[in-house]
């Protein structure tokens, strides 16, 4: 069997391919994962602001949603209802986190250097990233990022987010300003 989705998957709506997932339709999971991993990503990383955090929560969402589609009750928002799992995924990591205990300094003498230490640019990048997001509400950070990284348009975040279109436009433009200032200062 051809692993490549067939042409005419690409044509359906992801309402449509979210009910042929409830089916166990492996071509409708592909394409609707095709359509939609990058503004999943986006999502989750807004919320746990985390690259490496954000890879794992997205893997686990999209196997909850493989699992779970059939429950799904067609509203005409998908992704709307992707987020939810995706958001609930989120807050699991965050008390799982905080229920995990510190590294003991025991257990540091024990290891070599190397293994304590990210390399140097991979540490940069995540705390460049990490700051800017830092600087925005969750809000703010959640619509750039979907803006930016996702290619979504405003009027598409403001119907996955349940918000105004003009809501969505002065909270971009806030977090913009904000990040703006912050690049200067810095």
């Amino acid at each position: 069997m051809s692993r490549d989705i067939p042409p005419d998957y690409e044509k359906l709506s992801d309402e449509e391919l979210l009910g042929r997932v409830g089916t166990g339709d492996e071509f409708a999971f592909r394409q609707l994962y095709q359509n939609t991993d990058r503004t999943m990503y986006s999502y989750i990383l807004s919320v746990l602001k985390n690259p490496d955090d954000a890879e794992e929560a997205m893997q686990e969402a999209y196997l909850k949603i493989w699992v779970s589609a059939a429950g799904y009750v067609p509203q005409g928002k998908p992704l709307a209802w992707m987020f939810t799992i995706a958001r609930n995924l989120c807050y699991m990591k965050f008390r799982e986190k905080k229920h995990q205990a510190d590294i003991g300094i025991d257990e540091l003498e024990d290891r070599e250097p190397g293994e304590i230490c990210l390399p140097i640019e991979q540490a940069a990048d995540k705390m460049a990233l990490q700051a800017a997001l830092s600087i925005l509400k969750e809000e703010e950070r959640q619509i750039v990022l979907l803006h930016a990284s996702a290619g979504l348009k405003h009027r598409e975040i403001a119907a996955s987010l349940k918000m105004p279109l003009a809501t969505v436009l002065s909270k971009y433009n806030r977090a913009m300003k904000k990040l703006e200032k912050y690049l200067r200062e810095e």
